[in-house]
């Protein structure tokens, strides 16, 4: 059976019906509603909806009516308000039902959303598909063959990806966690003179990987850091369900930017000799050493802290934009304005400082964030009040997009800590058992 092709859609949803073309739903903006149009067969529909009459072509949901009513006022006019006299927390459960999110809302509703999840600690998440893991009772009972195949490799993932959802999850989590200390110990430790003193090497001796560094201890300690990495990411990378996605995450591509450079610098050490005097090979090699760093960027695998900061970071970017935006703008004004009452203008005193427009927005930079390092400052009557005006200006500035930021920034701290909680009751339940 093929429901890509037939008769009008019908919706029906808490007893009112909403009928429109395949062709509709093909793209329409709910993703619960677009799923309907790539459902090959009848099992393929319940999955998405409660019912389903094949002589109508309607399809039921046993969802609130009213809410879905405000929902297709959003799809009709792109505006997603409250339903009124209705608690926050049903309607944004109604929303994820059928696949928005908080950002959909207008702004005076997502702040009702953001203090109400606040007051209760709430987060709904989306439905997981029925038969995986966490996806409810209605998915037990029901695996298709070579499913604990499946199983299994969902719970190896489950184990390299969530450090809560159980307790070799946590084991795991943690080792990872020793071995990124004791790597970024080691890195910080190699560039002391104390580090380098008994054998008088310099930075580029050291940064070469050659026989005897190898077996000293701490090259002995960075490859096997090295090793945990590189097998743990290699593991990762097997047991995931979309390979393309996996190298795609932004969290894989820090990982490897933190591996391969040991097995680069490795390769040109070989290539290029022990005894190499080819000194851009030398500061290279520095450089991949120093990429190390990254490694502490790994510690988001397993803190809410920095994965609510990444997450927040990559749903504002438009915010983020818009304020880099008002700051390129200031900058050229009073960059330009600076250096003509400093230095453009014949007033008797000339300030060296402010030579040139680029050496002007150094300074404009550090006054409207606020820093001030007082290595250039205006010496003329105007040039200082100017220089007022860019301070109390960049605060101004500085401020305006905060709300929307911090907004998101509760967003998906609570997301990520409803998910959190959901696998350490896992976790909770794997203990009892």
């Amino acid at each position: 059976m093929n429901f890509g092709r037939g008769p009008p859609v019908v919706l029906n949803v808490g007893g009112t019906r909403y009928s429109f073309s395949r062709e509709v739903s093909k793209d329409f903006p709910l993703r619960r509603v677009s799923r309907l149009h790539g459902c090959l067969s009848e099992k393929d529909v319940l999955e998405v909806c409660d019912d389903y009459d094949r002589e109508r072509n309607e399809y039921f949901f046993d969802r609130h009516s009213e809410a879905f009513g405000f929902i297709m006022l959003y799809v009709r006019h792109g505006h997603l308000r409250f339903v009124p006299h209705m608690c926050e927390l049903s309607f944004y459960n109604e929303m994820i039902y059928w696949g928005l999110e908080g950002s959909h809302l207008d702004y005076c509703c997502q702040r009702r959303l953001d203090d109400r999840m606040s007051e209760t600690y709430t987060y709904y998440a989306a439905e997981e598909p029925p038969g995986e893991p966490g996806g409810g009772p209605e998915g037990k009972g029901r695996r298709p063959p070579g499913a604990e195949g499946g199983k299994w490799l969902e719970r190896m993932r489950r184990t390299f990806e969530e450090p809560t959802s159980s307790v070799a999850a946590q084991v795991l989590a943690t080792v990872s966690i020793l071995f990124v200390i004791v790597s970024m110990v080691v890195l910080c430790a190699s560039t002391l003179p104390e580090w380098r003193a008994p054998g008088n090497r310099s930075m580029e001796e050291q940064s070469r990987y050659t026989a005897e560094s190898v077996r000293e201890p701490s090259g002995i300690i960075e490859a096997i850091c090295i090793g945990w990495f590189t097998a743990e990411c290699i593991v990762r990378f097997i047991v995931s369900k979309n390979k393309c996605e996996f190298v795609r995450r932004p969290l894989n591509i820090i990982d490897l930017l933190a591996i391969t450079p040991y097995y680069i610098s490795v390769l040109m050490t070989v290539f290029t000799g022990e005894n190499s005097q080819l000194q851009r090979a030398g500061v290279t090699l520095r450089v991949l050493r120093m990429m190390r760093i990254f490694w502490v960027i790994k510690l988001a695998r397993h803190f809410i802290g920095l994965q609510t900061l990444g997450l927040t970071l990559k749903r504002c970017y438009r915010e983020m934009v818009m304020l880099l935006v008002f700051i390129c703008v200031a900058m050229a004004i009073f960059s330009a304005l600076s250096q003509l009452l400093e230095n453009g203008l014949d007033l008797g005193t000339k300030n060296k400082d402010y030579a040139s427009i680029p050496a002007a927005c150094w300074w404009v930079i550090i006054s409207m964030t606020t820093v001030g390092y007082g290595d250039m400052c205006p010496i003329t009557v105007p040039g200082r009040i100017l220089g007022g005006i860019c301070v109390v200006s960049g605060i101004v500035l500085l401020a305006l997009p905060i709300t929307f930021i911090y907004h998101s920034f509760v967003q998906c701290y609570h997301e990520l800590k409803f998910r959190s909680a959901r696998y350490s009751r896992s976790l909770s339940a794997e203990f009892l058992n």
